[in-house]
């Protein structure tokens, strides 16, 4: 096996969700991705601390990202106006993998466990976009609702833009999807 060739990461991320899509979550082994992707499993573990992780590893740097923008929005804006900013930001990041999330998510909705996962990491966002909207001054329980309604416009403008197969502007869809949750609410 070829040992030091660049990219280790991205060439086990690439096997995993090859072998994913073949195989099916459940019955693709660490392994067969270490196999595929030209590495040993000591790499595989390098990397990843299992083969779900492949999916979830960068979770805790779209918190951050969220968390930061909120933070870094300007001192007026209202509680929604800096969630909206901060998911717009993780809109863009994600922007540039459309194909890569339309694999994961496809992977995801075809596994109770990974569904389960993904809800777990959706909530775990919400909970710290509101202690960033408490920081920033927002009394309970306007902060959690506030985040809350964040995670429910971006899970279902996220799913609207994997699914669209012309790979359209997820901050686009993001700010629309935010638009018709106001229109909804205002009565």
């Amino acid at each position: 096996m070829v040992r030091w060739e660049p990219d280790s990461r991205g060439r086990l991320e690439k096997a995993a969700m090859e072998l994913y899509g073949e195989r099916g979550f459940e019955n693709t082994t660490v392994a067969e991705i270490a196999t595929r992707a030209g590495l040993t499993e000591r790499t595989f573990f390098r990397h990843y601390t299992d083969k779900r992780e492949v999916l979830f590893w960068g979770a805790g740097a779209l918190q951050e990202l969220l968390v930061n923008a909120v933070a870094d929005a300007p001192d007026g804006a209202s509680p929604i106006d800096a969630v909206a900013a901060a998911l717009e930001t993780a809109g863009a990041m994600l922007q540039q993998r459309h194909e890569y999330a339309r694999q994961r998510q496809a992977v995801i909705a075809a596994n109770a466990e990974l569904r389960e996962r993904e809800l777990i990491k959706l909530a775990s966002l919400a909970t710290a976009i509101a202690g960033r909207l408490r920081g920033r001054g927002v009394k309970e329980p306007a902060a959690s609702l506030t985040a809350e309604a964040g995670i429910a416009v971006f899970k279902v403008a996220f799913e609207r833009w994997v699914n669209d197969t012309t790979g359209g502007d997820l901050p686009l869809v993001i700010r629309g999807s935010l638009e018709e949750l106001k229109a909804v609410t205002a009565g």
